[in-house]
């Protein structure tokens, strides 16, 4: 089986290893330093304590790699939006691209119940780039559970987890889907097939909604945040609001809100993603956790007081600091009321 992981960074880079190690047919999409160090030297793993290397091809250009059986998209929601139509070269008729972003991905409505047929995310996917370029009937939704980083050029440091949720975005059991389980399996990897793996977005989501953008504005670690008495009760009122969301979509949440909280302060003294891209003036992944949910409750016409204060205060943040790297359309998808 060929695969081709587009965004060979930490958790992209991680996967590559896993899958080559268990016997996949491994290629990478990447660039800058980390291409040219993964080229001389091949793709190191620090992983429990020891090293692996793996030699395989890498290009920044997809047209060198050719036609793939898998698509693994392991880039940020808006690198993947901006990059969508330079797959085409990866793609053959059978191609599964699998979308491994944090937040509600642009395929979100396919194969959901009919009535919401011709609805768009356009909070991820302005102008429909990704829906026309990739199209929704080659996806495998995919939750990304692990933590890894590049500590230098061609070197990625495993930090904790090996799950992956996977799901057809129509609920069915493909032969695709339960291929690539067995080559996550095969590399040591833990794969889950959900019948909707939209639950478990939702699940992941949930706390990053709120966690992210908390600790971004305030600095606080996720323990903090999560006990404080008044960032908890914020935490809260977005989740609940986002639940109210989800539910009225067809997703079911499998723990309550209160032990999801809880389960977040027993990670510690942990700095959120959002907050560690704030500190390192990195663009943050604003769009896909929040703004997203906000254009979701649009849609149905929920108020979501404590979600839009969080994100304006959030987007405000972004732009003093040059880190909100906005869609084209973003500020028209804040602002609109549904009719």
């Amino acid at each position: 089986m060929k695969i081709c992981i587009y965004g060979a960074g930490a958790i992209g880079g991680y996967m590559a290893v896993m899958l080559k190690r268990g016997g996949a047919d491994v290629s990478l999409i990447a660039r800058g330093p980390h291409l040219q160090a993964i080229r001389d030297h091949g793709l190191t793993l620090r992983i429990d304590g020891e090293e692996i290397v793996e030699h395989m091809t890498a290009s920044d250009d997809p047209a060198a790699i050719g036609p793939q059986d898998h698509v693994i998209v392991a880039l940020k929601a808006h690198q993947a939006w901006e990059t969508a139509r330079a797959l085409s070269p990866l793609l053959h008729d059978r191609t599964a691209v699998v979308t491994a972003q944090n937040g509600l991905p642009w395929w979100y409505f396919h194969g959901l119940d009919p009535a919401y047929a011709d609805l768009r995310l356009k909070s991820v996917d302005p102008d429909n780039r990704q829906w026309n370029a990739i199209g929704p009937e080659r996806v495998i939704g995919c939750t990304v559970y692990p933590a890894a980083e590049i500590v230098e050029p061609g070197i990625i440091q495993h930090i904790y987890g090996n799950q992956f949720g996977l799901g057809e975005p129509d609920r069915s059991n493909s032969a695709r889907i339960a291929e690539l389980a067995a080559a996550l399996e095969a590399g040591g990897l833990k794969a889950r097939i959900y019948d909707d793996i939209r639950d478990d977005i939702w699940l992941k989501l949930w706390g990053n909604l709120c966690f992210n953008p908390i600790s971004a504005l305030t600095g606080a670690t996720l323990d903090v945040v999560a006990t404080e008495p008044g960032t908890r009760a914020l935490a809260r009122g977005m989740m609940l609001e986002a639940q109210e969301i989800a539910e009225h979509f067809g997703a079911s949440f499998r723990v309550d809100v209160d032990r999801r909280i809880n389960g977040a302060a027993k990670v510690g003294a942990h700095r959120t993603s959002m907050l560690q891209d704030v500190s390192r003036g990195r663009p943050i992944e604003l769009d896909a956790l929040l703004t997203s949910v906000q254009e979701m409750g649009r849609l149905a016409n929920f108020e979501t007081p404590f979600i839009d204060s969080v994100l304006a205060l959030a987007q405000q943040m972004g732009r003093v600091k040059g880190i909100y790297p906005t869609f084209p359309d973003s500020e028209t998808i804040q602002a609109r009321r549904a009719s």
